[in-house]
């Protein structure tokens, strides 16, 4: 199974985290994020035991829509991904 890399946050001091990913098998996003774990955040959330929460920079939400200009295998950039 190969993931393809749709985008990490292009504001990342070290570059490598949030990152986003496509499994095109499954048909899901992974999202590697930071982990939520702050309680009173949590306790508004319904979480089952088999899950867990990652949080992300609003601006990453880019990498979530349907790439239609951007080739199947190329990761999206900043200056290649649509305007949100």
């Amino acid at each position: 199974m190969a993931l393809r890399k749709l985008g990490k946050d292009p504001e990342s001091p070290s570059g490598g985290s949030p990152t986003i990913y496509l499994d095109e098998e499954k048909d899901t996003y992974l999202v590697q994020g930071w982990k939520v774990e702050d309680g009173e955040r949590l306790e508004q959330m319904d979480i089952p035991g088999h899950e867990s929460a990652v949080e992300i920079p609003r601006r990453m939400v880019q990498f979530f829509l349907e790439m239609n200009e951007v080739g199947k295998d190329s990761e999206v950039t900043k200056d290649d991904s649509p305007d949100v």
